[in-house]
């Protein structure tokens, strides 16, 4: 018992002294006995995937818009009724870095998880920082569950991990400081929602199987509800046990694949959307769901008092729900994994269980019910507010980005918090190598110029800049770089300041890291450089001729150099649309003027079971699906569908694939014979 005894005394001694934040920053503060947490935070979650408004009017009034009145989420509703909720909460653009950012209180260009974890390899990308951290959290890792379970916390993880990949500790949220792990392995998604498969893909053991969910397999339990059994479960034995508890729920839901919830289905079927946005209501709304059934557990062991609530998603949204920048996350522009505002704002609510002005932990934090805080907050203020809450001690030298929010939860501004966020993507991905960066009303948008497609040392583009005005324009419609170059030198320098403070890792080219520079100092480099003219030189796009009746084409990720033109007539090489762990992808070809086709033939990179649909915008202005292969589960590589309309736009997208890229390297329309385009 005394070797025992001296163990835990030592590892208390290691834990406050191997670093701290600032105490005088982040209010940290000792306290007698502990309050439970539940943080419930939501895959894929954007601002707007919810029923509760999160904008505002300029009198600070909420304002409801078309998603808010699609989407049934009364749980949330209660909650934000009964607490404080955020018009302007960041997190990473995607999921690992935000997930690690919670974990840690650190920012991604700190911590250096600045991508998805792939669980098989290294996930880098062509010109990915070498050292960017791809094996994710580890044993030797501070973490917000270790720094709880050494003050007496049951740490309780159920649902998505996604800290590690496989082979490496993170990959098993034991490692973290978790005394319970339910569901959570490396993959960032499940194989399957539904009992009946095993939680898995086509209920084959080993296809992204969902964990620890083994009693209900072959039932028809769908996997929100079983997640939340096993929560309500621990937590059930936590208090039993007289233990306080902090209870991660993390769902897999509203992540890709878009399977609809049999529960919810009848209340999406006059929505007037396709199937995969009524299956992404249903997800919500079971997600919802799952929120009221743990608020109701802690009423009944009546612990609700001393409960608090934090709700928030990991990153913006990525609902199946249409074709253009203001569609998921609308009014907001883009969605998962873009650089702007619908890929980094998401719902975030504090709340108390139960409110009782005499409890002591409430009147330790107040939460008013119904505030809404218009000032900035980060993911990586969780870890902050909640040690101080629990009276848990960072220890000393420990570098926290965040802030305690005890300030603004109670419905006060901040006035010591510097109002950034800072998100930093040197990758591939849907939108690659940039860095964005919120800084007061303004925001600025840096893209890196990495080299064309094959590791040339020539860039496909220069260094190029964004730069918005969030106060006058919230949904970035005006980029005012050319406009504003004073504030777009000032605001630069201080995306660079803060990126070298951090200790951020860049792309490189071999050897070489490239940098963001600030407008000046990409003229005066450009000045001295001198250029001569090479008439041989072309660009990637001009070099791939495509068919005379085509306009344009886009893809939702593409390789650098590589622009999506290639899949179009031309380059089987092509790596348009690259498998990065979350769909739809989608590849759009718009005709130069509407025009009849009487086919269209895709051929795919690999010879796999994929799910994809085809979309055309017909002379109504209307979409139309016209091929719904969303159910296909036979390997395919070229296949031809026939058609007969008048269109003036053709998407494919990607639904799943099993393995390998999710490309079309290829892809070609018939056309009537000896029809002129008007467009020619």
């Amino acid at each position: 018992m005394k070797r025992t005894g001296l163990i835990v005394t030592l590892l208390a001694s290691v834990l406050a002294n191997s670093g701290a934040a600032a105490e005088s920053r982040n209010e940290i503060k000792t306290a007698e006995g502990h309050p439970n947490i539940i943080l419930f935070l939501v895959d894929d979650m954007g601002l707007m995937d919810t029923s509760v408004p999160f904008v505002v009017d300029a009198n600070g009034q909420p304002v409801k818009y078309p998603l808010n009145e699609f989407y049934r989420t009364p749980n949330m509703e209660k909650l934000a009724e009964a607490g404080t909720r955020f018009t302007s909460f960041y997190a990473h653009s995607v999921c690992s870095p935000t997930r690690s950012s919670i974990m840690t209180g650190q920012n991604a260009a700190r911590h250096r998880t600045t991508t998805w974890i792939k669980p098989e390899a290294n996930n880098r990308g062509e010109f990915g920082p070498a050292d960017w951290c791809w094996t994710g959290l580890d044993k030797t890792n501070t973490t917000l569950p270790r720094l709880l379970k050494t003050s007496g916390y049951r740490t309780i993880h159920v649902g998505k991990a996604h800290f590690g990949p496989n082979g490496h500790e993170g990959a098993d949220p034991l490692n973290l400081g978790f005394d319970v792990n339910v569901g959570g392995f490396s993959a960032g998604q499940p194989g399957s929602y539904y009992g009946e498969k095993n939680y898995a893909w086509k209920g084959v053991s080993g296809q992204g199987q969902v964990p620890h969910l083994e009693k209900y397999h072959g039932t028809d339990v769908f996997l929100t509800e079983a997640l939340t059994l096993e929560a309500n479960r621990h937590i059930e034995n936590a208090v039993k046990e007289k233990k306080p508890f902090f209870l991660y729920m993390s769902h897999y839901a509203v992540h890709a694949p878009f399977e609809s919830d049999p529960r919810f289905a009848k209340n999406y079927v006059q929505s007037g959307k396709d199937k995969r946005a009524q299956a992404y209501g249903t997800l919500i709304e079971g997600m919802d769901k799952s929120l009221g059934d743990l608020l109701k557990k802690v009423r009944s062991l009546n612990v609700a008092d001393n409960t608090l609530i934090i709700f928030l998603g990991d990153n913006g949204s990525a609902a199946p729900l249409g074709h253009t920048d203001y569609t998921s996350s609308s009014p907001f522009r883009g969605k998962k994994a873009w650089r702007y505002e619908g890929g980094m704002r998401v719902p975030f609510i504090a709340a108390w269980a139960k409110t009782d002005s005499q409890n002591k932990w409430q009147s330790q934090l107040p939460i008013p019910a119904g505030a809404i805080q218009t000032q900035t907050g980060t993911i990586m203020d969780i870890l902050p507010t909640i040690c101080n809450l629990a009276g848990v001690k960072l220890p000393k030298g420990m570098p926290i980005d965040g802030y305690n929010l005890k300030q603004q939860l109670a419905g006060n501004r901040n006035e010591t918090r510097k109002e950034d966020f800072l998100n930093h993507f040197p990758h591939n991905h849907r939108n690659s190598y940039f860095t964005s960066y919120v800084n007061g009303d303004w925001k600025v948008i840096y893209h890196y110029p990495v080299p064309a497609k094959g590791g040339s040392s020539e860039p496909s583009q220069k260094s190029r800049y964004e730069l918005y005005n969030l106060k006058d324009d919230p949904f970035e419609s005006t980029d005012l770089a050319n406009s504003y170059p004073e504030r777009l030198q000032t605001i630069m320098g201080a995306l660079i300041k803060d990126l070298e403070a951090k200790n951020a890792l860049y792309p490189e080219v071999g050897k070489k890291q490239l940098r963001p520079v600030t407008p000046d100092e990409l003229r005066k480099s450009t000045e001295s450089q001198m250029p001569t003219e090479n008439p041989n030189r072309q660009d990637a796009v001009s070099r791939v001729q495509t068919h005379p009746y085509i306009k344009t084409v886009k893809a939702s990720s593409f390789q650098a150099g590589n622009p999506p033109v290639h899949a179009v007539d031309a380059d089987t090489t092509s790596r348009w649309a690259a498998r990065d762990g979350s769909f739809p992808q989608f590849l759009e070809v718009e005709l130069k003027a509407p025009q009849q086709v009487n086919g269209v033939t895709l051929t795919f990179r690999n010879k796999t079971v994929i799910q994809y649909t085809i979309d055309v915008l017909g002379a109504d202005g209307k979409w139309k699906t016209i091929v719904d292969q969303s159910e296909n589960d036979k390997e395919v590589q070229t296949v031809t569908h026939s058609l007969d309309a008048d269109i003036s736009k053709l998407k494919v997208s990607v639904l799943y694939a099993r393995q390998g890229w999710a490309t079309i390297t290829d892809l070609q329309m018939t056309f009537p014979k000896g029809k002129r385009h008007s467009g020619q």
